[in-house]
């Protein structure tokens, strides 16, 4: 049964579940391929000042490995990335990790029934079974911006932070104000000489009531483990029951809305700004921050807020559409990920030479977010129309894992070479979500990283998490075909 070769892609949170459920079937014939030189993923490559988990810590984790010893509620990146880093070494993944390899293509060959992957080195690799872990916020987006060729200061992106540059007394401009940048501004603000914030669009944003565990609180979650478990399940439901929020004009989102503006109220004095950083869009049509100290590093005076679009980017300034020219030492890019391209840059083809890109140009789909037609015994971890924006993600990857475990099983246990899910089964799957999402604020009238450029909503799940666990629990074989390699 441990045959079969299986090659992951990424070294993060679902490539790492998805190895230990691998070794705790008994199944050691797999490969993690990771492009970076560390594990973690998205919480190796986001390192930047603050950078923390907006989902609480004791649902933040695997259920299978449980953690007793978080130091707050709201888990610091440092934490995340020794507790992952703990995780492959308990499990006997280190072994099978294989860094600096990333995969630049991969196609399938139906004579073989298999895999043909090539690394960006040009190293060629075989398997029965590809898993791609490379989830939805890998790729740093930095616009084309007017002149950013010619900017002769420092510029980096925040999942890219320059570690080695100290900011102190310069004039910096951040572009961009969403889930990092709230969490990095408060760190930088008391640091550096002028900060500029060119905010392109306002956010609702809820307290984060952030709180540190106690050494006792450790203690106590160590012997008493039913402890931890009951707050994990506690965490679980009150943020499940947060839903209800997405639905347009639901009791829910009005009360959210009341929240947010409180918030705003109560932190931010002067009626100008206030007023600058209200959305005019419902809440939750884009992500909802959660911040305890974002709305108060905007009251310094050395913070200013700006809304007048980028007009172009000088030497060492920023010229904005009202003819303001903001000095810049330093720019840094809070400008989010490349979201709705999913498995890009890798060139994948499957079956009859049909190209990935080609299938998803009018934006990715897939069956339960896991299979794609025409593309056999590839699963896709965080793929299409799985994330989140009131639940831990790391539920959702473990409901996929499991899946994608009894679809291996399947494979081994009929002697089959490949499964590929039927067209008309992803068709009615996704039809039906389409029709749901209608329903939720994602669909309202503003841009977010949850859509496509056409307004197609591809990253989000339709429902409560609890429905998607019920959907996952089994696969339905029904909606796939098998096959043995052409001989």
């Amino acid at each position: 049964m441990g045959s079969r070769r299986i090659a992951i892609l990424g070294a993060g949170v679902s490539g790492l579940c998805t190895g230990i459920a691998l070794k705790r079937a008994g199944i050691h014939s797999f490969t993690i391929y990771e492009k970076s030189d560390k594990l973690g993923g998205t919480w190796y490559d986001n390192s930047y000042p603050g950078a923390a988990c907006d989902v609480p810590s004791p649902l933040y984790s695997f259920s299978f490995e449980p953690n007793p010893r978080w130091s707050r509620m709201f888990s610091p990146q440092p934490e995340i990335q020794r507790y992952l880093a703990g995780c492959a070494e308990k499990y006997g993944l280190l072994p099978h990790i294989r860094f600096g390899s990333e995969i630049a293509s991969a196609s399938f060959d139906e004579a073989a029934g298999s895999w043909r992957l090539r690394t960006a080195a040009g190293a060629a690799i075989d398997a029965d079974v590809v898993i791609s872990g490379t989830g939805q916020l890998n790729r740093p987006h930095v616009p084309d911006l007017p002149g950013l060729a010619d900017f002769e200061g420092t510029q980096f992106h925040s999942a890219r932070w320059d570690h080695g540059h100290d900011l102190s007394d310069e004039n910096v401009v951040v572009i961009g104000n969403g889930a990092s940048a709230i969490q990095f501004i408060p760190q930088i603000a008391p640091k550096v000489k002028k900060l500029t914030i060119l905010q392109r669009s306002a956010n609702w944003v809820l307290p984060r009531k952030d709180l540190a565990f106690s050494e006792r609180a450790q203690q106590r979650f160590e012997r008493y483990p039913w402890l931890l478990t009951l707050l994990r399940w506690f965490v679980y439901w009150q943020l499940e029951a947060r839903f209800f929020g997405f639905f347009r004009n639901s009791w829910l989102s009005r009360r959210l809305e009341r929240t947010c503006r409180q918030h705003l109220a109560e932190t931010i004095p002067d009626a100008q700004l206030r007023e600058v950083l209200t959305p005019d869009y419902p809440v939750g049509c884009k992500r909802i921050l959660i911040s305890d100290d974002y709305y108060q590093s905007l009251c310094r005076p050395n913070v200013e807020v700006v809304t007048s679009p980028i007009e172009r980017i000088e030497r060492g300034a920023v010229t904005t559409a009202d003819g303001r020219r903001h000095p810049a030492d330093t720019l840094i890019f809070a400008t989010g990920f490349e979201t709705t391209s999913f498995l890009a840059p890798i060139q994948i083809e499957g079956r009859g030479g049909r190209k990935l890109e080609e299938v998803w140009r009018e934006g990715a789909e897939a069956y339960l977010g896991v299979a794609v037609a025409g593309f056999p015994n590839l699963f896709l971890l965080y793929g299409p129309n799985t994330n989140l924006g009131h639940n831990s993600i790391i539920f959702m990857i473990e409901c996929q894992v499991g899946y994608v475990m009894q679809c291996i099983r399947e494979l081994f246990a009929r002697d089959l070479d490949w499964l590929d899910v039927r067209a008309d089964a992803q068709a009615r799957f996704n039809a039906a979500l389409q029709r749901d999402l209608e329903k939720t604020a994602w669909t309202a009238g503003c841009a977010s990283w949850y859509k496509t450029a056409s307004g197609k909503v591809t990253n989000n799940w339709s429902g409560f998490t609890v429905d998607y666990w019920w959907r996952t629990r089994h696969p339905d074989l029904a909606a796939f075909e098998s096959g043995k390699r052409a001989s």
